[in-house]
């Protein structure tokens, strides 16, 4: 399977932000701990292994966990492994999170799982000695329902409507019935197609709730290879975290960190991700999901009646730590918290805003772990390979904007010249002449020398933009055959990982899919995958 890379700066996709982090910029060095080379994590593995947050205790209720979320799953032999053996304290993880979208959402779910399962067998290679366990954080607690309850389909957008409000996970899953009948329709018949509504249907259908809906999913696509599916909306795993959540009440460590590196990031020019709350903590309950606030010497739930005095909030923590939910502030310490982790794999967004959290992490004596951008690509058939050589059209092409691609393929087919850069250069030279001469004969005809250079600059772009328009018109059957591919590769004119579901790609290819991404995404390449399946 052809692959080819370029450099995500190049794809004009990916925030200066991101881009300076992957080039080892020296300002954001002291944003994150390690940068993720397979060497730089023999240090991350000893940090980890002095932690306090990798007991054995910890480790046990982990454990015990997982096998209570997998009690109702076919697991597979891999999987099982992996859970039993993060009791063992020569075991970590390598984690990845995302939101609970319907049918996985976008294509790059499976960029992120296949990013980490391929680290940690990387990692096995070169640390013999230690087990590596990929996870998938779901994100069971958001309660951006319009974020998730939809995928797109060949142009379409297929979606779950639902007056449910809350935590996602607790969602229930009826009403997925009238939406299997229109996947159902959509995906037509076939091998693949059968394969992709018994996944459907039994996800969505037979499962009570979204969160044992979507573990079922991942489990089909990926627990062959060890995946281990985490829901951290759990009252044991919180109870670990109940020390975090009581300092994040009474002393507001979190506010004051974070602000503080937004403070420094601003100075270099940089966009912030994230702003931190005073309280980064929600409350859930019976499909409630609001901020904590403290004001007039109480905590109380955004938008409700409920409110504690400071001793009953402590208490009420205690109870019910499964009541208190962190924020997208909190949610990566919880997460360090509970599991023995080395590295996150996530998205650019992603990226930026766990490099505001390093300070905290510090303040709170939690281990940072290493950040590694995930694996980014886009996959072509061998025919729109095809199509794209013969129309002279390169990989780099691609990603220019509309506009841009149309004329570059314009004056490339073009059988007369239609760049008029010599001429403009011709004639700033002609004008550089004339202002020498106003210099020595009358100043006073400057003005009129440096109006008439604006004048004809404009007219001479006019010109060009007029001819490259008539071009246009006469080369319509062409470069419509060019923007059709350009559209059938960025839909929308954006990136296919955004906006394209697996179930397009997974009609064509089926197992073969998920089985060549696994073969040549190497998360550790710090480039854009091109694909040729």
């Amino acid at each position: 399977m052809p692959t080819d890379c370029i450099p995500f700066r190049t794809t004009r996709y990916f925030s200066d932000f991101i881009c300076d982090y992957l080039d080892e910029k020296p300002t954001l060095k002291g944003l994150y701990n390690r940068f993720p080379t397979l060497e730089n994590f023999k240090a991350q593995i000893e940090e980890k292994q002095n932690s306090e947050l990798v007991s054995e205790a910890h480790r046990a209720v982990l454990v015990k966990v997982l096998k209570e979320q997998y009690s109702n799953l076919k697991t597979s032999e891999a999987t099982t492994e992996n859970i039993q053996s993060l009791a063992s304290e020569n075991t970590f993880t390598i984690t990845t999170g995302h939101q609970l979208n319907l049918f996985t959402g976008p294509l790059y779910f499976l960029y992120k799982i296949v990013s980490t399962i391929n680290l940690t067998k990387a990692l096995k290679e070169a640390y013999p000695d230690c087990n590596f366990v990929p996870v998938y954080w779901m994100a069971s607690e958001d309660h951006d329902f319009e974020e998730i309850n939809y995928f797109n389909f060949k142009g379409k957008k297929v979606q779950w409507h639902s007056e449910q409000t809350g935590a996602v996970g607790h969602f229930k899953t009826s009403g997925l019935d009238d939406v299997f009948e229109v996947v159902a329709a959509e995906f037509g018949s076939g091998k693949f197609a059968d394969q992709l509504k018994v996944w459907f249907k039994e996800a969505y259908l037979n499962h009570t709730n979204l969160s044992d809906a979507t573990r079922y999913l991942a489990n089909e696509l990926f627990g062959q290879y060890g995946l281990v599916i985490i829901d951290a909306d759990n009252r044991d795993l919180k109870r670990l975290f109940i020390p975090y959540i009581r300092k994040e009440l009474l002393e507001q460590t979190a506010f004051k960190e974070v602000s503080d590196t937004n403070t420094t990031l601003e100075t270099l020019g940089l966009k912030i991700q994230v702003n931190p709350r005073d309280i980064n903590l929600f409350y859930i309950n019976d499909g409630l999901r609001e901020r904590i606030v403290f004001e007039d010497q109480k905590f109380s739930v955004l938008g409700t009646d409920i409110s504690w005095e400071k001793d009953d909030m402590i208490k009420h923590l205690d109870a019910y730590p499964e009541r208190f939910s962190p924020n997208v502030i909190m949610r990566p310490l919880y997460q360090e918290v509970i599991l023995p982790n080395l590295c996150y794999i996530g998205g650019g967004g992603e990226m930026i805003y766990w490099l505001q959290l390093k300070s905290n992490f510090e303040a709170q004596g939690v281990t940072f772990p290493i950040l590694l951008l995930r694996n980014s690509a886009l996959v072509k058939t061998k025919k729109q390979a095809e199509k794209l050589e013969r129309l002279d059209i390169t990989d780099k092409d691609l990603f220019l904007d509309r506009n841009t691609f149309i004329n570059k393929k314009v004056r490339k087919i073009s059988n007369i010249d239609i760049d008029f850069s010599d001429q403009v250069q011709h004639l700033l030279k002609q004008f550089e002449d004339l202002h020498k001469l106003a210099e020595q004969t009358d100043k006073s005809f400057l003005g009129a020398v440096k109006a008439q250079e604006v004048k004809q600059l404009k007219g001479i772009k006019h010109l060009e933009k007029r001819l490259l328009k008539a071009q246009k018109r006469k080369l319509k059957d062409h470069i419509e055959r060019c923007t059709d591919l350009q559209e059938q590769l960025f839909p929308n004119q954006s990136l296919q990982e955004r906006n394209t579901n697996f179930s397009e790609l997974y009609l064509q290819y089926g197992d073969e899919l998920i089985s060549e991404l696994m073969h040549v995404l190497n998360p550790l390449n710090g480039q854009f995958a091109i694909i040729t399946i």
